[in-house]
């Protein structure tokens, strides 16, 4: 009998839409995705087409305009802001481009942030963020701000942020954009364990072709959609 996975992530029929000089731009056009759990799962296509767009309505940063999207079950637009804070706080990493961290925190206690937020009292939350810093081989930066440290350093600790609460997905804005191939390996190496763990699920939006043999699945992307469907066995050939 034929079991069938269940969905870290269910999108049908995503739209959003943006005005930009006074012109309406689609920048999602009736997506749909699946994304089960256990898989890492990369998206990839040009600039522009789309990416960021899709993995913040997934990380419940922005809301569609149309359609629906679930995260283990949890359509976030159907929360109030509230409720979906404390849904993102407990269950999604988020791993942004431009690294986002607090310029006037230590390396450590920007890590330790999403487990403050959950209640965590500060020594464990800090305790916690000196492992998985130790783990992304950081662990002699810990009370470096981030000013003091080179963008692949600052990479790594938003990363670290990003697991530090042990989130059921983890959605990664080109996390080894800025990384050498070493570390982004180890890297990459250290995700992928994460989404073998029971339960959990990562998106990645990368064009680093590198790392692609750490994919279970690729989807592909283009002007607003999925044009080429998540494939088990993926390809490792430029998708550009």
């Amino acid at each position: 009998m034929r079991v069938t996975p269940m969905m870290a992530v269910h999108c049908r029929n995503l739209t959003k839409r943006y005005q930009a000089g006074g012109q309406e731009v689609m920048a999602l056009r009736g997506v749909h995705l699946d994304i089960p759990v256990g898989q890492l799962m990369m998206l990839v296509g040009p600039s522009g087409c789309g990416k960021t767009t899709l993995i913040s309505v997934i990380a419940g940063i922005l809301d569609q305009d149309e359609g629906t999207c679930e995260v283990y079950g949890v359509d976030l637009k159907s929360l109030s802001d509230r409720d979906k804070l404390a849904f993102r706080a407990k269950n999604i990493g988020f791993v942004f481009q431009s690294y986002n961290l607090l310029p006037s925190l230590t390396a450590q206690e920007n890590a330790a942030v999403p487990l403050i937020i959950n209640g965590v009292k500060r020594p464990l939350a800090l305790q916690a963020a000196r492992e998985i810093l130790d783990r992304v081989g950081l662990g002699q930066r810990l009370t470096s701000m981030p000013s003091q440290l080179s963008g692949g350093q600052q990479q790594r600790v938003a990363i670290a942020r990003s697991l530090v609460h042990d989130p059921r997905l983890i959605v990664c804005d080109e996390p080894t954009s800025a990384l050498d191939h070493d570390t982004g390996q180890r890297v990459m190496e250290l995700l992928k364990g994460v989404a073998l763990d029971a339960g959990k699920a990562l998106i990645i939006v990368t064009h680093d072709e590198r790392i692609f043999e750490f994919a279970d699945t690729i989807a592909h992307m283009d002007d607003g959609n999925i044009v080429k469907s998540p494939s088990l066995q993926p390809t490792f050939t430029s998708p550009y």
